[in-house]
């Protein structure tokens, strides 16, 4: 079976006063998934926006990727196949080792 599929993730940044606020938003087409992230310049560091960018940024694409793993383990679970941290059910296909 052949499928293509495409997902894709907006990040909507701000900034105030040295924090940097991300929300990262993954539309699968059926669903949607929003994530947070948060980055804040300490008072006696010079203040480099992008950096609290990618900071922020990059905890939010974290915050969404959990969140897209534990609905991948409830849809397991759902399937008899248990999760990694519950009951192991038969054997699965997907691994998070890259081959």
């Amino acid at each position: 079976m052949t499928r293509t599929l495409e997902w894709s993730v907006r990040l909507h940044l701000s900034e105030e006063d040295g924090t940097t606020k991300t929300r990262a938003v993954l539309d699968t087409g059926t669903a949607t998934l929003t994530g947070h992230g948060v980055a804040r310049c300490n008072p006696q560091d010079v203040d480099i926006p992008t950096i609290g960018d990618e900071l922020s940024a990059s905890r939010a694409m974290r915050d969404l990727a959990v969140q897209l793993m534990r609905a991948a383990d409830a849809e397991l679970e759902a399937a008899g196949a248990g999760t990694a941290s519950g009951r192991a059910g038969p054997p699965y296909s997907w691994s998070d080792t890259a081959t």
